[in-house]
Parts: structure tokens; sequence; C-alpha cells
């Protein structure tokens, strides 16, 4: 159940659990996702040494989050359409304020929320998020869909993970001193969920310029 996730807030200190905080804004959440896929769609990016990723993204805000041959980084337009990105939606903002103040953090102001959708056997491998300027704001992610294993790691990569188990409505804030931590996603396991299908969509929202 959700809320027998509480006792791993105290089990990791930086890292803020909130079963269900976003559970009710879900559907809306999800339209608002289908609106921005619709003009700046879901894409497999690959990383600088040419491996396609297992999870498909796309970004909103002020800047994207982009990955090709030349390096991971932020820009303000998509390179698949040569656009801007599409703006972030007031309901994305609103949710990542009060996410952040529940986990700590008061006065959160992202600027950009990237949008991962991991079908079954998708991924997100151990990994830090040093990409952005602004380190002092927290990361805030959002689960819809599918179950996921989020892996918790620490400040070195051979650090071991701890796994907690998300549900869809599930929030996690991070940062402080644990804002460089590891993470990651164990492979998503195969199945259907109302609001998202055979996939679990994640929204990581940040402040990265």
């Amino acid at each position: 159940m959700p809320g027998d996730l509480f006792p791993e807030t105290l089990a990791h200190p930086g890292l803020t659990i909130l079963p269900g905080f976003a559970a009710e804004a879900a559907p809306a959440l999800m339209a608002a996702v289908r609106e921005i896929a619709a003009h700046a769609p879901f894409r497999r990016m690959k990383t600088p040494g040419g491996k396609e990723m297992s999870a498909a993204m796309t970004n909103c805000g002020a800047v994207g989050w982009v990955s090709d041959a030349k390096g991971y980084r932020y820009q303000a337009s998509d390179p698949y359409t040569g656009l801007p990105w599409p703006m972030m939606p007031a309901i994305f903002r609103d949710l990542a304020q009060r996410a952040a103040q529940a986990g700590g953090f008061a006065g959160f102001a992202p600027d950009v929320a990237l949008i991962n959708r991991y079908e079954p056997g998708a991924k997100m491998s151990l990994h830090q998020d040093v990409d952005e300027q602004d380190f002092s704001a927290p990361i805030v992610s959002v689960s819809l869909g599918l179950p996921a294993m989020f892996l918790w790691g620490g400040a070195k990569r051979a650090d071991k993970a701890a796994r907690i188990e998300l549900a869809s409505g599930d929030v996690l804030v991070w940062g402080g001193p644990a804002r460089r931590y590891f993470h990651g996603v164990a492979p998503v396991k195969a199945g259907t969920h109302p609001l998202t299908g055979a996939a679990r969509v994640n929204l990581t929202f940040r402040r990265a310029m």
C-alpha cells in the first residue's frame, strides 16, 4: 500500500516520499502530457556514445534536456522540430511547487519538466542529475501509470542502491546534500494501467538555468 512507503523517508535522509500526492491530479496531468507530446513528440534519444536510451522522452518549459553525439545539455529548442519546447502547464508548476514545499523546499520555481515514458522493459541506469546550473533547487519526480522500482543510491556510483516501489500518483522530492545522489529505475514490468495503458510516465521537475 502507498502508506507503507512513509518509513522510507526516515531511512533515506534527503529523500522525501509523498505517497499518492499526485493521484487526484493524475488524469489532468496525463491530459497535459498528451497535449505536450502532440507538439514535441516522444523520442528515444541517444547517448553521446551512440546508444539508444530505452525510455522515450520529451520536455516542456523554458528549456529541454537533450542527448546526442554532442553530449548532454539543456537547450531552448526541440532538435526534432526546431521549435521552442511547449510551455509548462500551470498544473505542472503548481504540483511541483506544492510537492517541493512538502519536502522542505519552499519557493521552488521549476523551469523545465522532463517527461519520460517507460514501456515494459525500459529502465534508467544509475545516474546523477548534474547538467543543471542551480543545485540548490530540489528534484521533484511524479510517477503516473504502471508501477516502478526506484533505485536510490548514494554519492558514489558503487554505493548500494535501495529499491523503493512507486505507484501511480506517488511523488519523490530530493535535494540538499542528496541532490547529486545516484538514482535510477529498474526495468518496468509488463502490465496495463487505466491512465497510461502499457506504460509508465514520469514527470521530473528541475531548475535548470
